[in-house]
């Protein structure tokens, strides 16, 4: 039996994302699913599958999500699911004007909807924000007309370096053909960051505002200096750093490979893999660091010499992980994935 090709339609904004919900579904003669269907189940992003699983393979459907679903989950149930249903696309529908408002968010949603009655985890919504545009593959501009031209240039060529892979779209009254492409699976190199980190980045749009730099650094960071570091990068000491994401370790927990996810306000170390559970047959997943960072007007020997000075020297590295269990540490706990006993 054919698959259902889905187009999913995310986005921050309610509204406007509806609306580009509904025509699209009306003028692809898809069938039509609002976020407001979905409400009340503990996994929105299952639901959206079965529902859409029920509709002709033949017409397609559209899909609208609720803010809550982050996109990895979303692509992981379509390419984990039945063959029912394949995700032909994903357009994040985003308010030109007001994006770096919805980046800079400082508040908090709940990953399943608040009627569930299942309780979650909380996760910053300008994460989701940036999540859903780093792996859409189309990019709907609306508001657009309130910018003058070179501020329309600054945030489409920005958009293009957080997702080098979508089509960027100024929402006018006609919608344009969506072609679904290959469908989407759960190995995703979509998001601007993977692919400075991989060497592969190609944004469509540049702009002299505009930058990605890749830092790398095989010394450990010593914590208490980059909490310092971190500071000065949220207040603009070196540009405006809209994203920054990849892998660190702090000496103080020398074994473990962190995971540095940042967002305007939002940033997060937290453990992503373990050197003792590394197999033969494996690689890890960094010696030390491996950075990217992406934003407007960006200082790039500036951000490179304050990281640097944030790792150990190598006298402190020389003395050993017993000396670096005794730096102070500032951030979260990691619980179970701490040993400080070396």
């Amino acid at each position: 039996m054919d698959a259902v090709d889905v187009i999913a339609v995310v986005g921050p904004c309610k509204p406007e994302r509806l609306m580009y919900a509904k025509r699209l579904a009306r003028l692809t003669n898809r069938a039509f699913f609002a976020a407001s269907r979905l409400a009340g189940s503990p996994y929105p992003a299952e639901e959206a599958a079965v529902l859409a699983s029920w509709t002709d393979p033949a017409a397609g459907a559209v899909v609208e999500l609720p803010d809550e679903v982050p996109a990895e989950e979303l692509i992981a149930v379509f390419a984990d699911g039945d063959e029912r249903t394949r995700l032909g696309g994903i357009v994040c529908v985003v308010d030109a004007a007001h994006l770096f408002d919805d980046l800079n968010r400082d508040d908090y949603l709940p990953l399943r909807d608040a009627d569930s009655g299942v309780a979650a985890p909380l996760v910053a919504r300008a994460q989701l924000t940036v999540a859903q545009l780093e792996h859409a593959s189309t990019i709907v501009l609306v508001g657009w007309t309130a910018l003058s031209l070179p501020e329309l240039t600054t945030i489409m060529a920005l958009l293009s370096h957080l997702s080098p892979a979508a089509r960027l779209r100024l929402h006018r009254d006609a919608i344009e053909h969506l072609v679904p492409g290959e469908p989407y699976t759960c190995e995703q190199d979509r998001p601007g960051w993977m692919r400075v980190l991989s060497g592969a980045f190609e944004p469509h749009m540049t702009d002299r505002r505009v930058s990605a730099l890749r830092y790398e650094q095989v010394h450990p960071l010593h914590p208490e200096r980059l909490g310092r570091v971190l500071d000065e990068l949220e207040a603009g000491s070196f540009g405006h750093l809209v994203r920054s994401a990849g892998f660190c370790r702090l000496a103080t927990r020398p074994h473990v490979v962190a995971q540095w996810e940042h967002v305007g306000s939002m940033i997060s170390l937290n453990p992503a893999a373990f050197d003792e559970r590394i197999a033969d047959d494996e690689e890890l997943l960094a010696i030390g660091q491996d950075l990217a960072f992406i934003g407007l007007d960006l200082d790039h020997d500036a951000i490179v010499r304050v990281l640097d000075a944030a790792a150990l020297t190598d006298d402190e590295l020389a003395a050993g992980p017993a000396a670096w269990a005794r730096f102070t540490d500032p951030f979260p706990d990691w619980a179970g994935a701490v040993d400080r006993s070396e």
